[in-house]
């Protein structure tokens, strides 16, 4: 499915949905990923 050595496709980022998700996550200061939610919702809570 690869393109060769050392190239990728990805359409989310072809459609700028990668750009979309970072620009949110900027401006609101709440990560996009699952793990960045849980990490961010974790230190609010005094959880390390």
């Amino acid at each position: 499915m690869g393109l060769g050595r050392g190239f990728s496709f990805s359409w989310k980022r072809a459609l700028g949905i990668d750009l979309a998700k970072r620009r949110i996550a900027r401006a609101t200061g709440i990560p996009t990923t699952r793990a960045g939610r849980q990490r961010k919702l974790g230190r609010w809570l005094g959880m390390k």
